[in-house]
């Protein structure tokens, strides 16, 4: 039963030094007709199941670089194709600075009622060093708009661990970030993707990162400020006031299934993961022949999906619940897992309580680490 809608608008007007998300240019782009496309493949996929949907996410690229008519075309078209209704959580992302008050009151006005801005840091020089078009005082502006266009459930995005970024910085960003009094904080340490402006600089050795320890003190610093505010931490990396945690994050750490609209986007669709073709052409294509833009599928076996089951639900705070997995599966994690979570518990990585398999806080500080234990284990 398909809960949950990813639609990916790959356009900016602007690509960050970090990004390596499936974007382009804006300018010169077929943005309309990327538009259209994505309207019909929400048709073909859906055909008929009409059931409505717990979740939207509208990601990017930069959603809200589209402009007011794009935008409208694009709202009317999920509002036509998918079901949802006053009890979806409908997110999208956006840029400070990109959202008009004509661009809110679009989005507020076709249901939409959880925004996610892109902040990164409140550090302007650091904003420029990474390649961000918009500047702290934008995010002031941008936040108090969609406050008083009556978004209330809104959401920023920080990243630790920026080049020549110091600890006292890293504070400071917080600290303003929870001045704002949102109900949602992520923070996420900077990977360096291949492909990226950031990953070249490293290669030649231009790229001065704060390094491991600092980076692990800045994690333990932003977990710490998030905790004392109130908001608990759901997730690795994700915190929230009780009530407002991402419902469309948890359907990927839970490990159900979701639709994956748009160029580059990815989909768990009856027990199939694919991905859709990245290149606008390649994207389009098909569709204008009423397939599927599907590029890859691969049909999930059993012992990937309790491995799935596993590394995915750790990254909660709740961790996998035994009785849960038992349920779905007709066998123990403790039983398919057994090595795995011994050596786990054994390193102080992992801990089990009241039928639930847990990171510990040292876990959460290594979770990659944990996580790959459960890769490539079960032979179902």
């Amino acid at each position: 039963m398909m809960k949950s809608a990813y639609i990916h608008i790959p356009f900016c007007h602007h690509i960050c030094h970090y990004c390596d998300f499936n974007k382009v240019f804006m300018k010169g782009q077929p943005v309309d007709d990327y538009l259209h496309a994505l309207g019909k493949e929400m048709e073909l996929t859906v055909k008929g199941n009409r059931k409505v949907l717990d979740t939207i996410f509208v990601g990017g690229g930069t959603p809200t670089a589209l402009d007011e008519r794009q935008l409208g075309k694009l709202v009317e078209s999920i509002q036509e194709k998918l079901n949802f209704d006053n009890g979806t959580e409908y997110t999208f992302e956006a840029n400070p600075g990109d959202l008009s008050k004509e661009k809110l009151a679009i989005l507020k006005n076709a249901g939409v009622n959880r925004l996610s801005f892109g902040v990164q840091t409140f550090n302007d020089e650091l904003l420029e060093k990474i390649g961000r078009s918009h500047r702290s005082k934008d995010v002031f502006e941008s936040i108090e708009n969609a406050q008083a266009a009556g978004f209330e459930n809104i959401s920023i995005d920080l990243i630790y661990s920026l080049p020549g970024q110091t600890k006292h910085d890293f504070i400071e960003s917080i600290q303003t970030a929870l001045s704002l009094g949102l109900v949602h904080y992520s923070g996420y340490s900077l990977i360096i993707e291949p492909k990226t402006v950031f990953y070249n600089l490293m290669q030649k050795g231009k790229l001065p990162l704060p390094g491991e320890d600092a980076e692990a003190e800045m994690y333990e610093i932003l977990m710490d400020q998030m905790e004392k505010h109130g908001l608990h931490q759901y997730e690795i990396s994700n915190f929230a006031l009780p009530g407002y945690e991402s419902r469309h994050n948890l359907t990927y750490w839970n490990n159900e299934e979701y639709y994956g609209f748009g160029a580059g986007a990815h989909g768990y669709v009856n027990g199939m993961r694919q991905s859709n073709y990245g290149p606008l052409k390649k994207y389009m294509e098909p569709i204008s022949n009423g397939e599927l833009p599907i590029m890859d599928a691969h049909k999930v076996t059993l012992g990937e999906q309790m491995e799935e089951e596993m590394f995915l639900g750790l990254r909660k705070a709740k961790g996998v619940d035994v009785r849960h997995f038992e349920e779905k599966f007709g066998t123990s994690p403790i039983n398919i897992f057994a090595g795995q979570i011994e050596d786990g518990i054994s390193k102080g990585l992992l801990k089990t309580d009241n039928g639930h398999i847990n990171l510990t806080r040292q876990g959460r500080m290594l979770g990659n680490e944990v996580f790959q234990s459960f890769i490539g284990v079960s032979n179902h």
